[in-house]
C-alpha cells in the first residue's frame, strides 16, 4: 500500500477595503476565491494573511501582515514551525501595487526552488524571467491606474468645494444626516461652546460640563479635548470649508459659502481659528507673559512680575508664583521665587488684596474699552494692502499663464506676495479675535464678573485683553507695612 502525496502547504493573502471589511462578506469572498484555487490545485492553505483597509499603493504605509508573509516565504516556515511551500491570492493587484514590492515579493517566494504562486486564475511560474517581467508591467499598469484615480478623486473634492457641496462620510456632529439642516440641540451646544472658547473658558471646562449633561459624539461615545477643538476649529460652523488645509476661496480670494446651515458667523469662527492657532507651539508669548492652556487656580500666575533691581541694575522681571499662607487675609501670597528657582525672592504680596486692586482696575477699563467700542467699532488696518496684494497676484498669474512673464521671475515674486499675504489674513483673524471679546465685554462685565458667570480661564482672558502685566515694585524699609497699591504698576494693551 502506497503513501498518499502530501498536499504542498500555502499560505494566502487577502486586501479589501474598509467598506467592504465591516460586515465581513469581503473578507470571505476573498477566502472562499483562494479556497477554491486551492482545491484546484491540490494544495493546502496553512495561514491566511490578511491587510485590510491597508492601501498596498502608498509608499509610507506599512501592512503587517504582508511583511510577516515575505519572511514567512524566505525562511519557508510559519512562526509555528509548519512549512510553506507557496502563496495564492485572489489578484495580482490585492497583492501588490508598487514595483518594489513586487520585487520583494517574487525574491521571497523564489528564494527557493519549487515554490507555487498562483491566483484566481491559476498557477504564475515566477522562477521564469518573462512571467516575472509581465508582473512587473502589470504592477506599473496598476499604479498609473491608482494615480489616475486620486486625481479624479482629487478633483471631485475640489469641484465639490468650490461648489459648497458636502463630502461623503458620516454626518458631522450639529447637522443631521443630509449635511445640510442643523441637529438643533447639538448645533446649540456647539455654538454656546464657540462662543465660551472665544470669552476665554478653556475646553477642559467645557468638556466637564458636557459630561455632567450627558452629550455625545454622533458615535455616542464621550467627548475628549481634541475631537471638541477640532469641532470647533473646522470652518464649516461658520459655513466655510477647507481643503487640503486651506480655506476655499473663490478666483477674488473670498471664502465659498456651503450649503449646509451655519452654526455661528464667520467672525466667530476667525476668532477660533486665532485662538487656536496662536497656541501652535512655544506657549510663551513674545511680552513674557504665558498662554493659559489649562484652567489656572489663581487670578493673576503668570501677570504678576517682580520690579525689584537685582544687582547689576536690571528689574528681576520674574512672575511671581503663589504659596499658601493661613495668617494672612484670603490665605495665599504672591511672591517672586527663590534664587535658586531663577528670580530673586525678594518681592511678596497679600494675594487676595492684589487680586481685588487688580480686578477693579481692569474692570474699570473694560467699561470704558466698551463704551467706546460701542460708539465705533475698530477696523482693521490692513484691508487696503491684502487687497492690493491680492490684486497683485492675480495679476501676476494672468501674465505668467500667457507667458508674459518667466518662470524666474514669477515664482520668486509670488512666493513673497503669499508670505505677506498669509501674514495679513493671520493678522485680521487676530483683530477678529479682539473684536469679539470686545463684544463679549459689554458694558454688563462687572455684574456678569462678580455673579460669578464668567470663570477663571474667562477673566484671566479678559485681563490679557487689556494689560501685558502688572509689575510689583518692592515694599521696602523691611517689616510689615500696610498694603499701597502704588507699588502695583499695569502695563495696559494699547
Amino acid at each position: 500500500m502506497t503513501d498518499q502525496p502530501q498536499a504542498t502547504p500555502v499560505v494566502a493573502y487577502a486586501r479589501i477595503s474598509a467598506d467592504l471589511a465591516k460586515d465581513g462578506h469581503g473578507v470571505e469572498d476573498q477566502h472562499r476565491v483562494n479556497d477554491e484555487t486551492a482545491a484546484m490545485l491540490g494544495v493546502k492553505i496553512v495561514h491566511y494573511y490578511t491587510d485590510n483597509d491597508l492601501s498596498a499603493a502608498k509608499a509610507d504605509l506599512v501592512r503587517p501582515d504582508f511583511e510577516d508573509m515575505l519572511k514567512a516565504l524566505k525562511s519557508g516556515r510559519l512562526p509555528d514551525g509548519q512549512p510553506v511551500g507557496g502563496a495564492l491570492v485572489v489578484a495580482d493587484d490585492r497583492l501588490v501595487r508598487r514595483v518594489g514590492d513586487y520585487e520583494r515579493f517574487v525574491d521571497a517566494l523564489t528564494f527557493e526552488d519549487g515554490r507555487i504562486y498562483a491566483d484566481a486564475k491559476g498557477l504564475k511560474d515566477l522562477y521564469n524571467e518573462d512571467v516575472e517581467s509581465m508582473g512587473l508591467f502589470g504592477v506599473v499598469i496598476s499604479k498609473a491606474e491608482v494615480r489616475k484615480i486620486r486625481r479624479r478623486t482629487r478633483r471631485s473634492h475640489r469641484r465639490r468645494a468650490e461648489q459648497g457641496i458636502p463630502v461623503g462620510g458620516k454626518r458631522p456632529f450639529g447637522w443631521k444626516s443630509d449635511k445640510l439642516t442643523l441637529e438643533p440641540e447639538e448645533a446649540a451646544w456647539l455654538a454656546k461652546a464657540a462662543r465660551e472658547v472665544i470669552a476665554g473658558k478653556t475646553l477642559h471646562s467645557i468638556l466637564k460640563e458636557w459630561r455632567e449633561a450627558g452629550v455625545r459624539t454622533i458615535n455616542g461615545n464621550e467627548w475628549a479635548s481634541r475631537s471638541l477643538k477640532l469641532a470647533l476649529w473646522n470652518p464649516r460652523i461658520c459655513g466655510w470649508r477647507k481643503h487640503n488645509g486651506e480655506l476655499v476661496r473663490d478666483g477674488k480670494g473670498v471664502p465659498i459659502v456651503g450649503l449646509w446651515e451655519p452654526v455661528v458667523t464667520p467672525k466667530e469662527w476667525m476668532a477660533i481659528d486665532a485662538l487656536f492657532s496662536s497656541r501652535i507651539g512655544p506657549n510663551v508669548m513674545a511680552d513674557g507673559t504665558v498662554t493659559d492652556y489649562r484652567t489656572p487656580h489663581y487670578l493673576l500666575t503668570g501677570i504678576l512680575r517682580c520690579g525689584k533691581k537685582r544687582g547689576d541694575g536690571q528689574m528681576c522681571n520674574s512672575p511671581l508664583r503663589v504659596s499658601a499662607r493661613t495668617n494672612l487675609k484670603g490665605g495665599y501670597l504672591y511672591h517672586c521665587p527663590s534664587k535658586e528657582m531663577g528670580g530673586c525672592g525678594g518681592t511678596g504680596r497679600n494675594g487676595a488684596k492684589v487680586d481685588e486692586y487688580i480686578t477693579e482696575a481692569v474692570l474699570s477699563k473694560l467699561e470704558e474699552r466698551a463704551v467706546k467700542a460701542k460708539g465705533e467699532a475698530s477696523v482693521w488696518g490692513g484691508e487696503e494692502e491684502l487687497s492690493r496684494l491680492m490684486i497683485k497676484q492675480r495679476k501676476m498669474l494672468q501674465a505668467w499663464q500667457e507667458d508674459q512673464l518667466s518662470d524666474e521671475l514669477f515664482f520668486p515674486q509670488n512666493q513673497k506676495l503669499e508670505v505677506r499675504i498669509k501674514e495679513l489674513r493671520a493678522d485680521r483673524t487676530r483683530h477678529a479675535l479682539s473684536q469679539q471679546r470686545a463684544t463679549e465685554a459689554t458694558v454688563d462685565v462687572r455684574e456678569r464678573w462678580n455673579s460669578d458667570r464668567f470663570d477663571m480661564a474667562q477673566k484671566r482672558a479678559l485681563i490679557r485683553e487689556v494689560m501685558h502685566a502688572v509689575i510689583v515694585l518692592p515694599v521696602g524699609g523691611g517689616g510689615r507695612r500696610p498694603f499701597n497699591p502704588d507699588l502695583l504698576v499695569p502695563k495696559w494693551r494699547e
